[in-house]
């Protein structure tokens, strides 16, 4: 194909899509936060997002498929609208302004939240459902924005779904639902018509297919505070990621 990763290049991809994967089975996000800086060295964004839509949505379907029933429907309904909504106003934003100060006080509110989560003593209440339409709209417009809102459904989701294997599921479908938004945009565009995307998409996918699999296996076998303490791992990395994009990036 025109566009060649070498070997060892190869091997560095397809080890951090791996782990990236690894943690998608465990947490039902986070693998675009970890695999799009490495991937960054070696590929275009213009290939690195269609690519990783790609996989993702075959990811999330996959698993979806097979444990699919489990999930949390009465939340998906809520959030799923809400997604939307939020999506639309994330495009207007991007369209009209920089979303600069948007990306600085949500880096800050999730640092500031996990910090708080790992170090406070209280026994943490549930979120009111009400909530559910703040955090909704949010991760719809950073979905929007930046590709990434998962980590912001998992704030929520984590708080309503006490059973660890539900809440994996429900965060899962969301992410599909996201993605399949994406691929069917990328489609209708022509990106896909690139064969090159589809090859290392392919290439890659044996990578999600282990790590998924081994992630889902780990889930199962951790206790929920382990769990929990997982999940907040990866939002707060999400919110460092805001806030490198921030100071570094934008």
């Amino acid at each position: 194909m025109p566009f060649e990763l070498l070997s060892l290049e190869m091997a560095i991809c397809f080890s951090t899509l791996l782990f990236a994967y690894l943690v998608f089975g465990m947490a039902g996000f986070g693998s675009a936060l970890i695999a799009t800086p490495v991937l960054a060295m070696y590929l275009p964004l213009n290939m690195i997002v269609p690519i990783l839509a790609l996989i993702d949505l075959t990811a999330a379907v996959l698993n979806l498929f097979k444990d699919g029933k489990n999930a949390d429907y009465q939340e998906i309904k809520w959030i799923i609208p809400l997604m939307i909504v939020g999506s639309l106003v994330g495009a207007a934003i991007l369209l009209k302004t920089r979303p600069d100060i948007l990306v600085l006080l949500l880096g800050l509110f999730v640092v500031g939240y996990v910090l708080h989560a790992f170090f406070s003593k209280k026994s943490k209440l549930p979120f009111s459902k009400a909530l559910v339409v703040p955090f909704s709209l949010v991760g719809g417009v950073f979905s929007a924005l930046f590709g990434s809102g998962g980590f912001i459904y998992a704030m929520y989701l984590s708080s309503r779904i006490e059973d660890k294997q539900r809440f994996r599921l429900t965060q899962m479908t969301l992410i599909g639902f996201s993605t399949l938004t994406r691929v069917v945009i990328f489609l209708v565009m022509g990106v896909y018509l690139n064969l090159d995307i589809l090859l290392i998409a392919l290439a890659f996918s044996p990578a999600m297919l282990i790590g998924t699999w081994v992630g889902r296996h780990i889930t199962l076998k951790i206790s929920r505070e382990s769990f929990l303490k997982f999940i907040n791992v990866i939002i707060l990395l999400s919110g460092i990621a805001l806030l490198y994009r921030y100071f570094f990036v934008l």
